[in-house]
């Protein structure tokens, strides 16, 4: 991008397609700065006071657009005052940027109005669309911006640089919690992420097995750290999807049975695929008013009576 930049050649809108952590957001910023820099000649230089104002968040001509606090949602009125203010001239006398992260989290009438922006861009105008599923931006939008691919690092790469930038830690468990995402993991503790984890796997172990108690394991996990909390739930039922199927990835029927052949209670495999969807059901309704305790209680009575259905012992 540095090179197309300095030949004149850097799109009016890109796509930056990232893999859920991996730095979609640092790369737009580094975006920003590379057309907003003083330095033409080493940009971005990261010294000077375009630069400057752009890590901090503070540069006139950088707009960002980003879900407001009450929504999960991009709303067209905040498209509409993007446009209007692409359309000013700029500040410093040179680019104007625009990064809207999570861009798939544009509403349908939100992505129509930047459709207009996007078909008639002001001149020295650059738009930079994070997002994770791009699959959910209608194809207008995607056709008018060149897409870049954002890979996850390999983990030792995101462990050597966790350790660099924040220090010892068990960052390995942190990722096999959080998934292969440096970007958030940076921004965590990893003690408490390995402890709550280990808190969750424990609990659940209890309850295949009929030794838990719902109610105050709802009530104790609806307090804190619920987002964690259902991303280690899972990560549990996606391992024991996995073995059943002998530690593959990918597979293509279902069939019903136990997912092991040890004499425990065990989870037949389309329960297990029932309680993932109930799993993502909660996430998605994390900001509706909902009473959390309860939806936890019944997830979790869910999967103890999954495993009572199926263990020869309870039969």
């Amino acid at each position: 991008m540095a090179a197309a930049h300095a030949a004149g050649r850097l799109p009016h809108a890109l796509l930056l397609h990232e893999a859920p952590g991996a730095g979609g957001d640092w790369l737009a910023r580094w975006v920003a700065r590379l057309v907003l820099c003083e330095h033409a000649a080493g940009a971005p230089c990261g010294s000077c006071a375009g630069c400057r104002r752009v890590i901090a968040g503070q540069h006139p001509d950088l707009l960002v657009l980003q879900p407001t606090e009450d929504s999960q949602q991009i709303r067209i009125e905040q498209v509409r005052e993007l446009a209007q203010e692409l359309a000013l001239t700029s500040h410093q006398g040179g680019y104007k940027v625009g990064i809207l992260s999570p861009a798939d989290a544009l509403n349908r009438f939100a992505a129509n109005a930047l459709l207009k922006t996007l078909e008639e861009p002001p001149p020295q105008t650059v738009l930079l669309l994070v997002a994770t599923q791009p699959s959910r931006l209608p194809a207008t939008i995607l056709s008018r911006c060149q897409r870049v691919r954002v890979r996850a690092p390999t983990r030792a790469q995101a462990v050597s640089w966790l350790q660099e930038t924040r220090g010892d830690g068990d960052w390995n468990a942190v990722l096999d919690t959080l998934g292969e995402a440096p970007m958030l993991a940076a921004q965590a503790d990893p003690a408490a992420i390995v402890e709550v984890a280990a808190e969750v796997r424990r609990a659940l172990d209890e309850a295949t097995s009929g030794a838990a108690d719902p109610v105050a394991t709802a009530e104790r996990w609806a307090r804190a750290d619920l987002p964690l909390r259902l991303r280690c739930i899972e990560n549990w039922l996606t391992e024991r999807i996995r073995d059943h199927f002998g530690g593959h990835a990918f597979f293509t029927e279902l069939r019903a049975g136990p997912y092991l052949p040890r004499a425990v209670a065990v989870l037949n495999i389309r329960d297990l695929f029932g309680l993932a969807d109930s799993v993502r059901e909660l996430k998605s309704s994390l900001e509706a008013p909902l009473n959390r305790g309860l939806a936890l209680e019944t997830l979790l009575r869910q999967l103890e009576r999954t495993a009572g259905a199926t263990s020869p012992s309870r039969r």
